[in-house]
């Protein structure tokens, strides 16, 4: 038996912004807290949202410190003035980073504690307060996953919550706020969600649901995001993206992820990283590293990004797939080392350390022990 979690009201397309006024006024809430970030309160975008609330009669609160790898200092400050304002809902506009910090607020905020006590699976007794996700990337799927991801600042550790009592109750993807993003970040977010898609196909707890999903996505991926990257205004490109994304992320929510999100995760925490370029980097090399032990799964992926499989080798299908994604990752402009981002000397040994200890790990279809870890950390230096 599969357990398959998905919100319960999605909302997909090109202005679907606008019939999102319904759906949340049937939530019954009076007051909301608005999680977002600087620049998109600065550009119009959080603007279109409390506009639409004010429409509907639904008081609201703005709180948009929220950094791009959020943390436990946001979490708090965010839960004060959800406490302070009397907020039952919380509404949240962005990438994944207002994302993973407005869902650890609507669980703190039913279940009290710190965000630390609940690092794993599934540790919170309690629902969260109602969230409604609106997506501005189309990357993370965050808005439609039980998983957040928050670092905390003294461990310099991103800690891995993997709760289905931390799902949305409605998410919005609506390419008409994408637009305006531009290519480097569209291009990080779009191999975040290749990564999603490819590692839930990958995953030990991938299963025919999780598999049909994600390889649509892969496919979506590669005919859209260079088009994305290439011209912002494409909105048939966007909407293909954030199809695809909606599609990788109910995949991973359910199947898992494995070590490239372990290991991004801790390139995230120890250097502040955008999340999408770490996993870009790593993406080829734990790839071929997963195909030693389990070269079948990578049979489908090539198929849907254009290989004729018949009479073909599993390894001729792993080459094959390896080298795609070499390819898409140098096509839209991601950096290909460390020193490229700034990190000239990174402690390897802490890491490994902290990857193998990271909740997206135990999914990687083999297991990877510290030495393994460092050597494939050292191919991105």
């Amino acid at each position: 038996m599969s357990i398959y979690y998905i919100p319960p009201v999605n909302l997909l397309g090109r202005g679907c912004l606008r019939e999102a006024k319904d759906p949340i006024k049937a939530l019954g809430a009076k007051k909301a807290l608005v999680v977002s970030d600087k620049f998109l309160t600065s550009n119009g975008t959080v603007k279109k949202v409390t506009d639409m609330l004010d429409e509907i009669g639904v008081e609201h609160v703005l709180y948009n410190d929220v950094k791009p790898n959020p943390t436990v200092t946001n979490v708090n400050n965010g839960l004060e003035v959800l406490k302070n304002e009397g907020c039952d809902i919380v509404i949240t506009i962005g990438g994944g980073s207002p994302q993973d910090c407005g869902k650890a607020i609507a669980v703190l905020a039913t279940n009290g504690g710190t965000t630390k006590d609940y690092e794993g699976v599934n540790k919170t007794s309690k629902k969260c307060l109602p969230i409604v996700a609106i997506a501005t990337t189309a990357g993370t799927s965050a808005e439609v996953t039980i998983n957040y991801v928050i670092t905390d600042e003294e461990r310099h550790v991103k800690m891995i919550m993997v709760d289905r009592n931390a799902l949305a109750s409605i998410t919005v993807n609506d390419p008409e706020l994408m637009i305006s993003k531009p290519a480097p970040l569209t291009a990080a977010t779009g191999m975040d969600a290749l990564t999603h898609a490819v590692e839930a196909v990958v995953a030990k707890g991938a299963y025919d649901v999780t598999d049909s999903t994600a390889l649509y996505a892969i496919k979506q991926i590669f005919n859209f995001l260079p088009r994305a990257v290439k011209d912002g205004s494409d909105i048939e490109a966007r909407e293909q993206m954030c199809y695809a994304c909606f599609l990788n992320g109910i995949a991973f929510s359910n199947a898992g992820l494995g070590n490239v999100h372990a290991m991004a995760h801790q390139l995230g925490g120890l250097y502040d990283l955008p999340h999408g370029v770490c996993n870009a980097m790593l993406l080829p090399y734990v790839e071929e590293e997963n195909a030693k032990a389990v070269p079948i799964k990578f049979r489908p992926i090539a198929e849907v990004i254009g290989m004729d499989v018949s009479g073909k080798t599993d390894e001729e299908c792993v080459d094959f797939v390896i080298g795609k994604i070499k390819a898409l990752s140098q096509e839209v402009g991601i950096p290909k080392s460390l020193k490229e981002v700034g990190v000239d000397n990174p402690d390897f040994d802490t890491l490994a350390e902290f990857a193998m200890k990271d909740a997206c790990a135990g999914a990687n279809p083999v297991f990877f022990d510290k030495e393994k870890l460092i050597e494939l950390f050292k191919k991105i230096a």
